[in-house]
């Protein structure tokens, strides 16, 4: 399995963390060890001091693609769910101003956390798909589909021309603004559509 994860997604979170809005989808990877195991906590890194929430929206990948067109794009889709992409921002900040990769930061054991799937075929073609996260009982962020720079079929064309896609590979599309730091205690669940999708403590 692999794990895509596309950065900049929305135009207010790039702005909120003093980033141009790219031209291009910004993609980066997350190893298979990344995801956290269900119903097991996140647990806080020794290594970071400023580990920050990401909610998205994350495909799952049914069959295998390369060089995936657009209009075919939402055939390779099998289902979604919402997921976070753990950040620790310390070490993005120190590596990104020697102009170095993300991937300490962001692609730590347990820095993918991932929600129950929906079937892709049970939703409405075209209807934006919200989503929203609550830490501690408070939202704390809110998004839908219609928002994201780059669609679906934009970021599963752009990424196939490259890697090809394989049945159970997943994507995060990206975080809407309203990104914050977590501590150790917290509570944090998302929901898709409404529904709940995953609760998670950290620890």
């Amino acid at each position: 399995m692999k794990i895509f994860c596309i950065g900049r997604n929305y135009a207010e979170h790039a702005r909120e963390l003093n980033n141009e809005v790219p031209d291009e989808p910004v993609i980066f990877m997350k190893p298979e060890t990344a995801v956290v195991r269900k119903k097991q906590p996140f647990f806080y890194p020794s290594f970071s001091s400023n580990i920050h929430y990401e909610l998205e929206l994350v495909l799952r990948i049914g069959k295998v693609g390369k060089h995936i067109e657009h209009r075919f794009a939402h055939r390779y889709i099998d289902s979604v769910t919402v997921g976070i992409d753990f950040t620790a921002r310390d070490l993005q900040a120190d590596l990104k101003s020697k102009g170095l990769p993300w991937e300490r930061a962001k692609a730590f054991d347990g820095s993918a956390l991932v929600g129950e799937f929906v079937p892709y075929s049970q939703f409405i073609p075209g209807d934006p798909l919200h989503f929203h996260l609550e830490l501690n009982g408070v939202e704390v962020q809110r998004g839908n589909s219609a928002q994201m720079i780059y669609s679906f079929a934009e970021i599963i064309a752009e990424i196939s021309t490259f890697s090809t896609l394989k049945k159970g590979d997943l994507i995060f599309t990206g975080t809407p603004s309203g990104v914050g730091p977590i501590q150790i205690g917290d509570e944090l669940v998302g929901y898709l559509n409404d529904s709940e999708s995953f609760r998670h403590g950290v620890k």
